[in-house]
């Protein structure tokens, strides 16, 4: 069973902002884009970059070191979707912020 894990309030993720937390010792990046919250590895597959210091455009994270996007609704590359990288479904009740992990 997935088990969701408060992480963040609502009010420390600014529109158009990242905050990285770290969940069963991985970054996990949290993107606020119109209003919406969306949570991704924060690792590019390719070459370990953090996403989080990459850049959001129409829905995807660009890879700030070999421009690879990925979309943030499910992790996939946008030029290949069958490469992902991960995603976590996102939750807000009240003013937490929860992520929804897989069972270990």
């Amino acid at each position: 069973m997935a088990e969701r894990v408060t992480v963040a309030k609502t009010t420390d993720i600014p529109e158009g902002g990242c905050v990285v937390v770290n969940l069963r010792e991985r970054d996990i990046a949290i993107f606020r884009v119109n209003g919406a919250l969306f949570a991704l590895d924060d690792i590019c597959p390719h070459m370990g970059a953090s996403l989080s210091g990459g850049f959001v455009e129409d829905g995807c994270v660009t890879c700030p070191w070999h421009y690879w996007r990925f979309r943030l609704s499910d992790g996939a590359w946008a030029d290949s979707p069958k490469n992902k990288t991960g995603s976590y479904p996102v939750h807000v009740v009240g003013d937490d912020v929860q992520l929804e992990l897989p069972e270990k």
